[in-house]
């Protein structure tokens, strides 16, 4: 569904700021922080968390409801195995590290992707944190792991097919309504914002469904050097732009 609520305006950074309801990262360079200081990928990613958190602080204090963070595509099992492993105790260490800090901040946590695959101990670490984190009411980070856009859509046309065959849905109902509520993303308003760090310009495969409306915001910074300055940054831009989604604007342009 459409985030048109997205106009709320930050008690922190003034009156003229628009403060997204739902924020979309894809948390890109890590690779290329570490190579331009001569040091290995894996410190990269290591620096990216560092990044994520900070992120997290930020959205917290001015008010965003929603963060989808771009972690692990279905498309970099291609990566080197060692990497692969590596991000995986990454993310493990993460929610071991963090997940009373999210907890103390009212943080929910919810995980997308496909599961099926994934070590058992790892599905369990992801069953964990999100029965931990269930009740909380504050910021919802969502986190997209093994994730594609397109197996997510294949999948709820998949589910929405079997449904029709098996009798529970009339095909002639199946609307962008009924697509929707079969995404990973059902119960989550549609990104207003999607980042994408280190200077490309693509959606690389993420929330392809859910952003026909967002507005997209490339910044040149890698992304274990995005700050707190370089998301003041990305409001500031979002806050100038005039959200039309389809009709005429303010202007009537």
């Amino acid at each position: 569904m459409a985030s048109e609520t997205a106009a709320k305006m930050s008690p922190d950074l003034g009156s003229g700021l628009r403060i997204p309801v739902h924020l979309g990262v894809i948390m890109d360079g890590n690779g290329r922080w570490a190579k331009a200081r001569g040091k290995r990928r894996t410190e990269g990613h290591v620096e990216g968390v560092h990044a994520l958190r900070n992120l997290v602080q930020s959205c917290i204090k001015h008010g965003v409801g929603y963060l989808t963070v771009f972690s692990f595509s279905s498309e970099n099992w291609a990566r080197p195995p060692e990497e692969v492993s590596f991000i995986f105790g990454l993310l493990r260490r993460f929610v071991a590290s963090d997940l009373q800090r999210l907890m103390r901040n009212n943080v929910r946590i919810r995980i997308i992707g496909g599961r099926a695959g994934l070590e058992p101990s790892l599905v369990r670490l992801i069953e964990d944190v999100e029965a931990k984190t269930a009740a909380n009411t504050g910021l919802v980070l969502i986190v997209a792991f093994n994730y594609g856009g397109r197996a997510e859509i294949t999948d709820a046309v998949r589910r929405l097919a079997k449904d029709a065959a098996e009798g529970r849905i009339d095909p002639a109902d199946i609307d962008e309504a009924a697509i929707s509520r079969a995404l990973y993303t059902v119960d989550v308003p549609d990104p207003d914002i999607i980042i994408r760090t280190s200077g490309e310009q693509r959606l690389s495969n993420f929330l392809l469904w859910q952003s026909a409306y967002a507005e997209l915001v490339f910044v040149p910074e890698n992304w274990p050097d995005f700050d707190e300055a370089s998301f003041i940054r990305v409001l500031e831009a979002y806050s100038l732009r005039d959200r039309r989604y389809g009709g005429l604007g303010a202007t009537g342009s």
